[in-house]
C-alpha cells in the first residue's frame, strides 16, 4: 500500500528542521562567546591574546564577541561607553542614516568582521560555520529600518572557502590584510551597481602584486609577517580626492596600507582598492582611534567649514571595527549642523 505524505506535515518537518540548525548554530555561538570572554578576561593588562598557529587576537575583540547583544536594553551593561546614554550605537546609526538621507546622500554601513569570528579556528577547534549570530541579528534590525548593511562577514566566509587564498585578516597586527581590503571594495562595487552618478573608468588605476613585510600592532615590534599585496600604482594624491562623491569615513581600517608611516605604507588601502575598482578616487575621514562618534564630528566639522563640501557627495561609507559597538567610548547622537 502506497502512503503519501502532505504538504502540511513536509512544510513542518521542514520548519522543525530548519530550527532546530538555526539552535544548534546559535548554541555554538553561545559557547564560542563564552570562550572568548573568558580569554579576554584572562589577558588581564594585556591588549594581545595568543591563538593557533602564531595568530594574535585583541583582547578587547574577545571581550566584544563575549559580550552578547550590544543594543537597547543590553547596551548599557555590556558598553565600554564613557555614559550610559552614548552606550547604544542603534539611535546614532539610524540619525546619521536620517540626516544623510535628507541630503540626497546614501549611507552603507560596512563594520569590519571581528577578525576571531571569521578565523576561529585559531582561537578554538571545532568551529565549522559562522559563529556571529548576534551581529546578524544587529544588521538584520538595521535592514528592516531601511538602512543598508554590507555583511562583510558571509563575503568573507565565502572567499575564505577558497583554497589556497590570501588571508583577510594579518596574523599579528589589529587589522584586515590588503586582500581583505580587495575583497571589500569588490562587494562594494556590486553593492553599488551602476548609478547614474557613477562616472569612473574601471582602468583608470594600474595595480601590481607584489609583497609587503610588517611588524603587526600586537607583536609589541617585536614580531614580522609577509603578506601578498595587490598594489595600486598611483600616489596617494590621485587616489585621495575631498571633491569625490564617494566619502569612505570610520577608523584606522580606512586608513591601514593607505596612510603609510605605521599604517604599513600606501596603495593597498580600501580606498586604494575602491578608487582601482570604481574608477574614481575617494575621499577620505579616518580616525585612528574610533570610528563611532569621533569621525562622524570630523565630518561635522569639514562640512561646517566649507557649506559646500556634501554638495557633491552620493555616497558614505561608513567602515569601522565591529568591536566598536561596546569597545568606542560612545555614540553620540547630534545634529551635525549640515
Amino acid at each position: 500500500m502506497k502512503t503519501t505524505t502532505s504538504p502540511a506535515l513536509v512544510l513542518a518537518m521542514a520548519t522543525t528542521l530548519a530550527t532546530g540548525a538555526l539552535m544548534a548554530a546559535e548554541g555554538d555561538a553561545g559557547r564560542f562567546r563564552e570562550i572568548c570572554a573568558k580569554q579576554a578576561a584572562a589577558a588581564g593588562d594585556s591588549m594581545t591574546v595568543p591563538g593557533k598557529d602564531g595568530w594574535l587576537f585583541l583582547a578587547s575583540e574577545l571581550r566584544h564577541i563575549g559580550a552578547g547583544p550590544f543594543w537597547g536594553e543590553a547596551a548599557i551593561k555590556v558598553s565600554q561607553a564613557t555614559s550610559p546614554g552614548k552606550a547604544d550605537p542603534l539611535p546614532a546609526i539610524l540619525d546619521f542614516n536620517k540626516q544623510l538621507k535628507a541630503l540626497g546622500i546614501e549611507l552603507i554601513l560596512a563594520p569590519v568582521p571581528c577578525k576571531a569570528l571569521v578565523y576561529a579556528e585559531k582561537i578554538d577547534e571545532g568551529t565549522p560555520q559562522r559563529l556571529d549570530a548576534v551581529h546578524q541579528q544587529f544588521f538584520k534590525l538595521l535592514g528592516g529600518k531601511g538602512l543598508k548593511v554590507l555583511d562583510l562577514a558571509e563575503t568573507f566566509w565565502q572567499e575564505k572557502a577558497k583554497p589556497g587564498g590570501p588571508l583577510l585578516y594579518c596574523k599579528t597586527d589589529t587589522h584586515w590584510s590588503p586582500h581583505g581590503c580587495e575583497v571589500t571594495a569588490r562587494q562594494i562595487k556590486k553593492m553599488l551597481a551602476a548609478p547614474a552618478w557613477l562616472s569612473g573608468k574601471p582602468d583608470r588605476f594600474k595595480t601590481k602584486q607584489e609583497s609587503r613585510t610588517i611588524s603587526g600592532d600586537l607583536t609589541d615590534g617585536k614580531g614580522t609577517e609577509e603578506l601578498p599585496v595587490r598594489v595600486v600604482q598611483a600616489p596617494v594624491s590621485a587616489l585621495e580626492e575631498r571633491a569625490s562623491p564617494i566619502l569612505l569615513l570610520g577608523d584606522s581600517h580606512t586608513l591601514v596600507f593607505h596612510a603609510g608611516a605605521d599604517m604599513h605604507g600606501t596603495g593597498a588601502g580600501l580606498a586604494d582598492q575602491l578608487a582601482a575598482e570604481l574608477g574614481i578616487p575617494i575621499d577620505v575621514i579616518g580616525v585612528r582611534g574610533s570610528g563611532a562618534t569621533p569621525a562622524r564630528v570630523n565630518l561635522m566639522r569639514r562640512a561646517k567649514a566649507d557649506p559646500a563640501y556634501l554638495a557633491g557627495k552620493r555616497l558614505v561609507i561608513w567602515c569601522f571595527a565591529a568591536r566598536e559597538f561596546t569597545e568606542s567610548a560612545g555614540w553620540s547622537v547630534f545634529k551635525l549642523g549640515f
